[in-house]
């Protein structure tokens, strides 16, 4: 059955987007190959996801791209990072620099807060209701 391996996030520098998601974030660093022409094929998964969609972080080239780092889905919730223990995670990643927009809330289908990554891009935080 065909499902999404990588979604690609545009990303101004390989090293501090690494850096973000690694740390405050803290997914796994799942490939980082030098591609040869001044590019990288860096590759980052939620921690504990297995197998599951990662994210490709590549470099922005050019104009368009540049001015597309951080507002890729225009300024909409771009992704969703699921938690089993939302007062957890949420607390590490306040405590790592992540900038919260929004108190966390609790909706009918879970514990949510919108969070923005290093260069703007939105994320919903969410524990999914049982």
């Amino acid at each position: 059955m065909p499902s999404i391996a990588l979604t690609t996030l545009v990303v101004r520098d390989y090293d501090e987007a690494i850096a973000f998601y690694t740390g405050p974030l803290d997914f796994v660093l799942v490939e980082d190959t030098d591609r040869g022409d001044g590019t990288r094929w860096v590759v980052v998964r939620p921690r504990g996801s297995g197998d599951g969609t990662g994210l490709l972080l590549a470099r922005a080239k050019g104009g368009g791209q540049e001015s597309a780092v951080g507002g890729q889905t225009g300024g909409r919730v771009a992704f969703f990072l699921h938690t089993g223990d939302f007062a957890g995670d949420h607390a590490r990643m306040l405590a790592g620099g992540v900038r919260f927009l929004e108190e966390p809330r609790h909706e009918p289908y879970g514990t949510v807060a919108v969070f923005e990554d290093l260069y703007g891009n939105r994320w919903d935080l969410l524990q999914p209701a049982v």
